[in-house]
């Protein structure tokens, strides 16, 4: 996110230099990636005074003396005819740069010495004014810096905003943050003129008023779409400082109208787009999902061919514009536009990420509507752009048409000051907290004296918990504050995991050895001539290593390759990780897995022992010993010679845990042997569970206590619910007939839930009524209502004919 910092200044009217603010918000907000001086290429120009002036006899020239603070006058000769005595202008001394690259020279001209030049403003890249030199209108000394007299220096600063803050995609987003850090008041930016009052005329799904009318379909993922009719603009270039604006974070001029849409897209966060009201067929807009084959020229000039993955905003007629992506060339504002539609609107951020991918286009919008903006200032933002185009292309702002559902209120989370103490270990009085967040616009009522309920700003998707109520809290306070000291507690009284607990022992073991511990990712690109199998990944982050590794050690030997390739032959590599190991009829297992691999020098070389003993199979005999009897304290372990393959099998209790073995490595001569040794930890709990004589590892290996948890991609069809209520004797068991509704339910049962139980009038006695909530899904295709009837008949048929159950019927 590319900010101003003189923009910033608009919105809060701080005193911090671009660097002092980005280290303020590195500290409490967002990380600042860098800063980049804007018009750094004046940074050389001053202000000099013009102390005499004469005419060069028979031309057009003047020869001045001219003062520039460096203690004597200079002779510069001018060509521009408003050079007058006493006034004040630009200067650019012999060896300045000008932003067009050309560099001053001292020169002889008529037999005068120029040394330097009085700028225009064309010659500053500061307008078109180039018939005479500028005029400064300010009371400084000579020889100031030109930058810093006309308050015209600006920083841009470059944050890595992530995700779930889409609010700081915005100048008035960082705003904020910086108010509630500094303890300045944010304010309405004084070169915007007052918000006016703007008519708004209302429907569900379709609204029309001054000639005008907006719809929502009901598929189109828009829940909020607001259209402002101005009438009468005319279409211009933009004043100096929105051209400034723009330019500061990036930006091109196009015209007034345009650029006010984009002032408001960085200031408030807010995409808008403005059409052509005169060149929308029948007047109107409607946001569809797009029909198979319709096309749309857009913005940038090219044809893209649409289908119903893509929202888009169209006339009677044809789509003009990508919803939330890019407008359309056939509606955009151009020189003869008289009359406008602004759209500001919600739309959803799936819908606009189904359609940025689907055309391979991301802006400037979409980026922001995919992470979420802030609807609850919709109307407000509205306002303000219509407001700011009439103030600069002039025209009469009619109303505003507003289709949708407005924004729903945030919910209340109930924040305990015992608690936010307590997670931070820090003494934060509830006055403190309650400060902190009314800072940043949380709303709050107080309940008792333990605890407050807090309302989070409609910007502010991200928070939702109490947890993230006292994050907050945190961060604004800072985290340089919160108190170092170890405590006498832990952060939770859940115990290790068996798997980290082994692996804390064995890392504490290898890194005893003088082991070195690996972190890779656990992907990987088998040899040529490796046949075995692999789980490919769908989606690799990189095409070189699309596989999930079966070993540790076909990382350890990637890394081990890398050291050699760097002429380092001393490698002593360990990893606790995971694999994913082929099991026949089940597909893979995924184990946690620690190995070493140790080559070259048992020691350092020393001038006593220039080249000390090279590791062998006996040492990673003896490590691999002591890793077992780490992982597994008390245990017998014993090792089985092995060909040829390993060398040794490593057994604990008689179970096979892991071998040593020599590794292959693409090596060079001069290198010495590699050994590895490689043991399993045990298999996850989330992983398929090998038949017996599936796999050779013993299944007392897997940490006892939970079942298998098993995955599955989430459903894109709908579901089919009914409510089953069964009159069931009292001596038969609940689970009975739920194990014939699951059976007889076959593969489309999804879910069976009992809900109820009752007895009384209409159930016999001897007998109660159990109700069961029954799930059906198809995952290719919406089930129709007769599949539905046939499931629940027969499922009744089954009962009755199996159990003597029977549905109630009243």
């Amino acid at each position: 996110m590319k900010v101003s910092h003189q923009w910033l200044r608009a919105f809060v009217p701080h005193t911090l230099s671009a660097r002092e603010v980005g280290e303020l918000l590195s500290r409490h907000v967002v990380t600042l990636d860098g800063l980049e001086p804007l018009r750094a290429d004046l940074r050389e120009i001053v202000v000099a005074r013009v102390v005499a002036s004469e005419r060069v006899p028979d031309t057009r020239l003047s020869f001045n003396k001219v003062d520039d603070g460096s203690g004597e006058l200079l002779e510069v000769i001018c060509g521009a005819p408003n050079v007058a005595v006493g006034a004040l202008y630009p200067f650019a001394r012999s060896g300045t740069t000008l932003p067009s690259g050309l560099t001053i020279e001292r020169k002889k001209i008529r037999g005068f010495t120029s040394n330097g030049m009085l700028c225009s403003a064309r010659e500053l890249n500061m307008g078109d004014e180039h018939d005479g030199i500028m005029t400064l209108d300010v009371d400084v000394a000579p020889g100031a810096s030109f930058l810093d007299t006309l308050r015209n220096e600006d920083t841009r600063l470059d944050l890595d905003v992530l995700p779930n803050r889409p609010d700081l995609l915005s100048h008035v987003g960082i705003a904020r943050e910086i108010a509630a850090l500094t303890g300045t008041a944010l304010r309405h930016p004084a070169e915007l003129p007052a918000t006016a009052a703007v008519p708004l005329t209302e429907g569900r799904t379709e609204a029309s008023a001054h000639g005008a009318t907006v719809r929502l379909a009901v598929d189109s993922g828009c829940t909020w779409y607001v259209g402002v009719v101005i009438r009468g603009v005319q279409v211009a270039p933009s004043p100096a400082w929105l051209v400034r604006r723009v330019e500061s974070v990036g930006g091109r001029s196009i015209n007034n109208v345009v650029d006010a849409t984009n002032y408001v897209l960085h200031g408030f966060g807010q995409p808008i787009h403005a059409f052509d009201l005169a060149r929308l067929e029948g007047n109107s807009v409607e946001v569809r999902r797009a029909r198979a084959g319709e096309r749309l020229v857009t913005l940038d000039g090219v044809e893209r061919v649409l289908g119903p993955t893509v929202v888009v905003i169209a006339d009677a007629a044809r789509p003009v514009a990508l919803a939330g992506i890019m407008g359309g060339r056939d509606s955009e504002v151009t020189s003869v536009t008289t009359d406008v539609l602004v759209e500001v609107a919600v739309f959803a951020p799936r819908g606009v990420r189904s359609g940025r991918r689907a055309l391979g286009l991301s802006t400037d919008a979409s980026y922001r509507f995919e992470r979420g903006i802030d609807a609850g200032a919709t109307i407000e933002v509205a306002k303000v752009c219509a407001s700011l185009i009439a103030s600069i292309a002039g025209g009469k702002i009619e109303g505003a048409l507003v289709a949708g559902d407005a924004p729903e209120r945030r919910v209340t989370v109930n924040l305990r000051h015992a608690r936010v103490n307590r997670l931070l270990g820090a003494d934060v009085t509830p006055a403190e907290s309650e400060r902190l967040l009314a800072s940043i616009g949380f709303g709050m009522a107080r309940v008792n004296t333990e605890s407050i309920d807090v309302t989070a700003p409609t910007w502010r998707h991200d928070v939702s918990r109490e947890v993230d109520l006292i994050e907050e809290i945190a961060r604004l306070r800072g985290y340089d504050v919160l108190p170092d000291d170890l405590r006498a507690f832990r952060p939770g009284t859940v115990p290790d995991h068996p798997f980290v607990a082994m692996g804390v022992r064995v890392r504490d073991v290898l890194v005893g050895a003088g082991a070195a511990e690996a972190r890779p990712m656990p992907f990987t690109n088998p040899r040529d001539g490796d046949s075995a199998p692999r789980r490919r990944v769908s989606n690799p982050l990189s095409e070189d290593e699309p596989f999930l590794r079966i070993a540790v050690m076909e990382s350890l030997a990637r890394a081990a390759e890398h050291n050699l390739s760097q002429h380092q032959g001393n490698v002593r590599l360990f990893e606790i990780g995971n694999v994913f190991v082929p099991v026949a009829a089940v597909g893979f297992t995924e184990e946690v897995r620690a190995g070493l691999l140790l080559m070259g020098g048992r020691r350092p070389a020393h001038f006593t022992e220039p080249r000390p003993p090279a590791f062998d199979e006996w040492d990673a005999k003896g490590i691999g010993t002591r890793m077992a009897l780490a992982a597994w304290p008390g245990a017998a372990v014993t090792l089985e010679e092995e060909a040829p393959h390993h060398l040794w099998t490593l057994r604990v209790n008689d179970r096979t845990v892991g071998h040593v073995s020599r590794v292959s490595l693409d090596a060079p001569v001069w290198a010495s042997p590699a050994f590895g040794v490689e043991i399993t930890l045990g298999v996850l709990e989330s992983a398929p569970v090998a038949g017996p004589g599936a796999h050779n590892w013993d299944e007392s290996l897997r940490a006892p206590g939970r079942p298998v948890v098993r995955y599955s991609s989430l459903p894109l069809t709908p579901a089919a619910e009914f409510d089953l209520a069964l009159v069931v004797p009292d001596a038969m068991r609940a689970a009975e007939v739920e194990s014939v509704l699951r059976r007889a339910g076959g593969d489309l049962l999804e879910s069976a839930r009992l809900f109820d139980e009752f007895r009384g009038a209409g159930v016999p006695p001897g007998s109660r009524s159990l109700a069961w909530r029954l799930t059906f899904r198809n995952p290719e295709r919406t089930l129709r209502e007769k599949e539905i009837e046939g499931r629940r008949a027969q499922l009744l048929k089954v009962l009755e004919k199996e159990l003597g159950v029977f549905a109630r019927t009243t």
